[in-house]
């Protein structure tokens, strides 16, 4: 006869939370302890920011840079949903020269 009882799970703690840096210091992550997730997740931040600066452009002024913003971004995303190095590394280094 199989086991009708409920499977717990047990939840534990990391020690170092990689999103931290965002509650406890809210600015760009340094020091041995940044990590490229953490600069990566801080640029998406920072552009996601750009973005609705463009997107509040009068007349549509700012749609061509909001959208390729958009696009970086979601391909950023993307890199770190599946933690792939090197797309992060290009990413990250895409996203520092955002204005």
């Amino acid at each position: 006869m199989k086991d009708k009882r409920p499977i717990q799970y047990i939840m534990t703690s990391t020690p170092n939370d990689p999103l931290d840096f965002l509650n406890s210091n809210p600015g760009k992550p340094t020091g041995p302890e940044a990590d490229l997730v953490q600069l990566l997740l801080y640029e998406i931040i920072r552009v996601k920011e750009l973005i609705t600066y463009y997107d509040s452009i009068p007349n549509g002024g700012g749609q061509l840079g909001a959208s390729i913003l958009t696009e970086l971004v979601n391909e950023a995303y993307n890199s770190l949903v599946n933690y792939d190095i090197v797309l992060m590394k290009k990413y990250y280094d895409l996203l520092q020269n955002c204005d």
